[in-house]
């Protein structure tokens, strides 16, 4: 319990008129008249306090956050007092969070109830808890404070945007450039599911007529194919310490996690198979499964994900990963090299390349893409740019020895990821490179 700027005032003056009595001295009966009567209000006013019920508190929080979007959250308190209550109340929301509206002021009527809303924000993925409420209750002169907590707990999830997932699904179905990977493609080749026969056209292959029905129709008759939908895609993601980088404020790891959910959903819509296996610290499988159900799974194992302080083996991972598929898929190797992993992700890249297709999505630092744009003043300036110039000479040399040997090599931004792997992703479909 601690007094208010009211009663501070009060004091104030009661000490004013003591300093008068003094020189004057008429004013001390006035200054003993007038403590007496204060104390007396005072201490009465911090009974009526202390003899207060506390208000019942509620919460009404989502349970599912999307990470870096605000959220509304509604407070419910009722009050069990007889008296009208002046209160402030804060909610105990986890440090990670930036909220806008606490505390914030309410005045509860005789067992009254009122609610007060507030907004609220997180920057990091993962599973956070709410402790309680905090408020600070007014007495009813309006002289004292009294602080009193509220256990109210509260568990969140948050998660990658799924507004931006959502929005990019949308566009990828209505923009004509990808249409045909969204939707059923027909193609010429038999290396896909069987679709109907029809009649012979100019420029079909050999092997698509259909002989046994062209005998009976005597006319030539083709069989037509359209992409398989039952393959696997499955996600290779690097979790180790070089996943910790940050660019405008966006980690890799969060970046590499919006694509992976947005080619995730383009894939389910494909009708293919969905899976995950990370690795670098964390290391989790989820085997691939098929529609929605296999998306949500999906979210649900990789939502919380951090790059932890351990550096990444990519081969260990391919190997383990090697093992675990028994049929053909697209790999999707998401990771930010460095030289002295060139090594390894090319020894991965041939283990995986024997029985899988490898898309290989290799990160850079925004920091040093920055760095190479940066005037040059002196002989500083000139060592780093041209270091940085070694770098990238390496990192597009290393790219060019990987594709050579079958690899698909993405070698971009974090925020390029997105929009670049699914488009990717769509080519690889249309042409029936699995």
């Amino acid at each position: 319990m601690r007094p208010t700027l009211v009663l501070c005032w009060l004091l104030v003056g009661w000490t004013l008129i003591g300093l008068v009595a003094v020189w004057v001295s008429a004013a001390g009966y006035g200054w003993r008249w007038y403590g007496g009567l204060l104390a007396g209000v005072a201490l009465g006013d911090a009974l009526a306090l202390w003899r207060t019920p506390s208000p019942r508190g509620e919460r009404a929080l989502p349970q599912t956050l999307s990470q870096g979007q605000w959220c509304t959250v509604g407070l419910v308190l009722r009050s069990a007092a007889q008296r009208r209550l002046r209160l402030l109340v804060h909610d105990l929301h986890p440090g990670e969070f930036a909220v806008a509206g606490l505390p914030a002021a309410l005045v509860l009527s005789p067992r009254g109830e009122a609610r007060v809303d507030y907004r609220l924000r997180s920057a990091t993925r993962g599973d956070f808890t709410f402790a309680g409420l905090d408020l600070a209750l007014s007495s009813p002169f309006g002289l004292w404070w009294c602080r009193r907590r509220l256990l109210v707990p509260g568990r969140v999830r948050v998660v990658p945007p799924l507004a931006a997932l959502r929005r990019g699904v949308a566009l990828a179905a209505q923009d004509a450039r990808l249409g045909a990977g969204v939707h059923p493609h027909q193609r010429r080749g038999s290396d896909g599911d069987f679709h109907q026969l029809r009649d012979y056209r100019a420029g079909d292959l050999l092997r698509q007529i259909d002989w046994k029905a062209s005998a009976r129709a005597r006319r030539p008759i083709s069989r037509e194919y359209r992409e398989a939908r039952d393959q696997q895609l499955v996600f290779l993601l690097d979790c180790g310490r070089q996943m910790r980088h940050l660019g405008d404020g966006v980690g890799h790891l969060d970046a590499a996690l919006a694509a992976l959910l947005l080619v995730a959903a383009l894939a389910v819509r494909q009708g293919d198979a969905v899976g995950l296996m990370s690795y670098g610290g964390t290391s989790r499988w989820c085997p691939p499964r098929q529609g929605q159900p296999a998306l949500r799974r999906l979210l649900d194992d990789c939502y919380d994900l951090q790059p932890t302080l351990e550096a990444a083996d990519p081969l260990v991972a391919a190997a383990t990963l090697q093992q675990r598929l028994r049929r053909r898929a697209l790999v999707v190797l998401i990771t930010c090299g460095r030289d002295e992993d060139q090594e390894g992700l090319e020894q991965a890249a041939r283990l995986l390349g024997r029985d899988h297709l490898l898309l290989l999505a290799d990160l850079r630092e925004r920091s040093l893409e920055g760095a190479l744009n940066q005037p040059v003043r002196d002989l500083s300036d000139a060592l780093r740019f041209h270091a940085l110039r070694d770098w990238r000479e390496r990192r597009r040399v290393r790219c060019a020895r990987l594709r050579r040997r079958g690899v698909q090599v993405l070698d971009l931004l974090p925020e390029q990821l997105p929009v670049a792997l699914s488009d990717r992703y769509l080519a690889i479909k249309r042409a029936g490179m699995l």
